[in-house]
């Protein structure tokens, strides 16, 4: 048996991922462990858990693969730096000492860990130690699981070593570049400059930007063109960096970009404006059709009627669903680990087919992802050790109980912690660490985003759907088991609301039948559920769906404001406690919020709170 470990790590997001002859056994963030959101930290603790999975130790390894190549990425670092002086001096003195001191030396640093993971002396063998470059990782991450023997490949993200957007051609066991637009110009940093911009986090708010395109207008589309980004034909494009911070200032914005649209960035956790909705559904709407003439190139390109995407755009569901409906692929898939955690997976794989040329089948009907259930599992015995230690109140209840007494829970209104099997890999709950809620609840939003998720009462939220039952609720033909396409609620679910209905003052307008998983322009990220992807959350959905006649639900990341997804069953049992969840299924064990004693909700509160 030939054993692999792919790494990412240093920037953010850091992860691992072990394949088994090529068979992927595990994989990981470092976050769910650390308990650090988007933890940046060489991913000891996702490592321990992957070679635990396997049963191996860190000498049984052929070799370690990491996803990026440091000299590179130093080296745009520097021209970057001698291109803009004196500007950005500050910015180049506080990263020197940590490139100087580790970046620059990371085979050093990388053997480092894995000794001091592996409890090894200075003199002991190490495995072969192997460098992928970044967006190669990306592609490989999206071709290789995938179900085409040959595709088309699109990476786009913010910046690898000095790669931004790339085309690859997928081929059996090979991975051909075709096409690459190279740092500063970034479909991803332009995205996250309009991030910045609205008030939220880079590297992390990209989503919520997406969410809040919808309450504003495009008003600002040609102005965007016209000024800040020159688009090909071919999707290739030039950025103006007059009205750019990032290469080498600590602002992603300069005060030219603040001229132009007449205001300041956002502050954080304030609440946006219309000028910022609009600017929200103007660059949305420009990554859109950027994406598409990407697509059209890397057809015209390939010859390819199939599509395999990765990258933080790649996670980018508006987009990815008009591209399925625009685009020129018949076929799409999308790596559900897209952005650099994914990374780790793809070292691992390029390394396997490419370095050792293994062959590579591909199955039209089933990729390689195993569902994206990759992380740790939990049995009931642990599950209830950790419940009796705290003395805990609890049901343990038979299979068909479980799955009766939670839909019933669930169709009365109640909010339920769904925590079950193997931990998802990727930033998606697939209903492993999942909160559930009934969709056809007028105020389940409000509830779950204000007195749970603690977050922004904008962000919509996404339904799971039984996969045979899709289509009578979406404008959606394919299977989307990773929660990575946006589409249409079908028209005659929805409620039609007056033009002006649209900014953040009707949230609480009733836009369908299923109001707490319709966005306000009629759509809903979508995840659907097959018997085989999931057998334990596709009879949920279908008890739920004989109770009710509906066969969806809400669901939504396992965590609060801050924190990353729950991992463990401790995570679980203390996210329970600090909110106003109703119910925690762990396993076959039923919590009711009623049975807690006040002390330990207090205590559980308190800790969230310092936590946060």
């Amino acid at each position: 048996m030939q054993y692999i470990l792919g790494i990412s790590c240093f920037y953010h997001d850091s992860a691992a991922c072990l394949l088994a002859d090529g068979v992927i056994v595990a994989a990981a963030q470092q976050e769910r462990f650390s308990r650090i959101k988007h933890d940046p930290a060489f991913p000891a603790d996702a490592i321990r858990y992957c070679l635990a999975e396997a049963g191996i130790s860190v000498s049984d390894l052929s070799a370690v693969v990491f996803y990026d190549k440091p000299l590179l990425k130093f080296e745009r670092l520097l021209e970057t730096y001698l291109a803009h002086v004196p500007r950005g001096f500050r910015s180049f003195l506080a990263a020197m000492p940590v490139w100087l001191k580790e970046k620059l030396y990371l085979k050093t640093v990388l053997r480092r860990e894995l000794r001091t993971l592996a409890k090894l002396d200075s003199k002991a063998k190490l495995p072969r130690l192997l460098f992928s470059q970044h967006h190669q990782a990306h592609a490989a991450s999206a071709f290789y699981p995938s179900p085409y023997q040959q595709a088309a490949v699109i990476c786009l993200d913010g910046v690898g070593e000095w790669a931004t957007s790339t085309i690859w051609h997928g081929d059996g066991n090979s991975l051909t570049p075709l096409f690459e637009l190279q740092f500063p110009h970034s479909l991803g940093l332009l995205y996250s400059a309009f991030t910045y911009y609205c008030g939220f986090k880079v590297n992390s708010g990209e989503y919520k930007l997406m969410g809040l395109a919808p309450y504003g207008e495009p008003r600002f589309v040609d102005t965007i063109y016209r000024e800040l980004i020159d688009v090909k034909a071919d999707g290739s494009f030039a950025l103006n960096m007059a009205y750019f911070g990032y290469p080498v200032g600590s602002r992603m914005t300069s005060r030219k970009f603040e001229q132009l649209f007449g205001a300041p960035p956002l502050s954080p956790d304030a609440t946006p404006g219309q000028l910022y909705l609009d600017l929200a559904s103007s660059v949305q709407q420009v990554t859109e059709e950027i994406v598409l003439k990407i697509a059209r190139h890397a057809h015209q390109l390939t010859g390819e009627r199939k599509l395999c995407l990765a990258g933080g755009v790649a996670l980018n569901c508006v987009a990815n669903g008009r591209l399925l409906r625009e685009g020129p692929f018949t076929d799409i898939w999308i790596q559900p680990a897209a952005g650099d955690a994914g990374g780790a997976l793809g070292a691992a794989m390029l390394a396997w087919h490419q370095y050792y040329q293994q062959p590579r089948t591909a199955d039209e009907h089933h990729d390689k992802m195993q569902g994206s259930y990759l992380g740790p599992a939990y049995s009931d015995a642990e599950i209830c050790q950790l419940l009796d230690s705290q003395q805990i109140p609890y049901q343990q209840l038979s299979d068909d109980m479980l799955y009766h007494s939670t839909a019933g829970l669930l169709a009365a209104g109640q909010v339920v912690g769904w925590f079950q099997g193997r931990m998802e890999f990727g930033p998606r709950a697939l209903g492993n660490r999942s909160i559930l809620g009934d969709a056809r609840s007028a105020s389940m939003q409000s509830i779950l985003n204000l007195k749970i998720k603690q977050r922004e009462s904008f962000r919509p939220f996404a339904p799971a759907v039984l996969a045979e039952h899709a289509s009578e609720y979406f404008d959606l033909s394919v299977a989307s088991p990773y929660m990575l396409l946006v589409a249409k609620v079908n028209p005659e679910l929805c409620i039609s609301l007056p033009p002006e209905a649209r900014g953040l003052a009707q949230l609480a307008q009733q836009r369908s039948s299923l109001p707490a998983i319709t966005h306000i322009d009629y759509s809903a990220r979508v995840q659907t559920v097959s018997k085989q992807g999931n057998p334990g959350f596709y009879h949920l959905l279908q008890t739920f769906n004989e109770l009710t006649a509906t066969p969806l639900l809400i669901n939504t990341s396992f965590n609060v404001r801050g924190e990353p997804p729950v991992c463990s069953p401790a995570d679980a049992l203390q996210g329970f406690l600090a909110t106003d969840m109703d119910y925690l299924v762990l396993g076959n064990c039923l919590l009711s919020k009623t049975e807690q004693q006040p002390a330990q909700l207090a205590a559980a509160r308190l800790r969230s709170f310092i936590a946060d």
